[in-house]
């Protein structure tokens, strides 16, 4: 954080409400500090690059979209809750993340064209040796993600630190 803090511009600070709905699909909805929104990840969870598509909405139609997929059969299967502070460092979204429950991680981002993204890939790599945090292996983030998506309810409930 004193890094980013020293060498990077604060974007927004948030806090962050997603439900993850029990579909085949990646579809979330989210309310946060500045709106709510539906969104659509296509890929994997976890993969190096994915296409999103985002529906945004006033922070009050959270709890309506949410009624409207539960009636549709489309309920809450995991739900996040996460303080986030977003730096703009080099040309790079930063987000620094405390999901409770999950615990803290660090998300560097940048746009690209289907063309660009391998080149992209690498320089976001280069950037985390730059602050000596080495890549997680994609099987770590799926045994977590796999423990928190059986256990998130006790989880969310135990941990008092947000």
């Amino acid at each position: 954080m004193g890094f980013f803090n020293e060498n990077a511009k604060l974007v927004k600070e948030d806090f962050q409400e997603t439900d993850y709905l029990d579909c085949s699909e990646d579809l979330r909805i989210q309310k946060n500090n500045f709106g709510s929104k539906i969104w659509l990840k296509k890929g994997k969870l976890h993969d190096d690059f994915r296409e999103e598509t985002e529906i945004k909405m006033n922070k009050e139609d959270f709890d309506r979209a949410r009624e409207i997929f539960n009636s549709l059969g489309l309920c809450t299967k995991i739900k996040w809750l996460r303080d986030r502070k977003q730096f703009n460092w080099d040309e790079i979204k930063v987000c620094l993340d405390y999901t409770k429950g999950y615990g803290y991680i660090i998300e560097l981002e940048k746009i690209s064209s289907e063309e660009e993204k391998e080149k992209i890939l690498e320089e976001l790599k280069q950037k985390l040796e730059e602050l000596k945090i080495p890549l997680t292996p994609k099987e770590d983030f799926e045994n977590k993600f796999s423990y928190y998506k059986e256990n998130w309810r006790n989880l969310i409930e135990d941990d008092n630190s947000i």
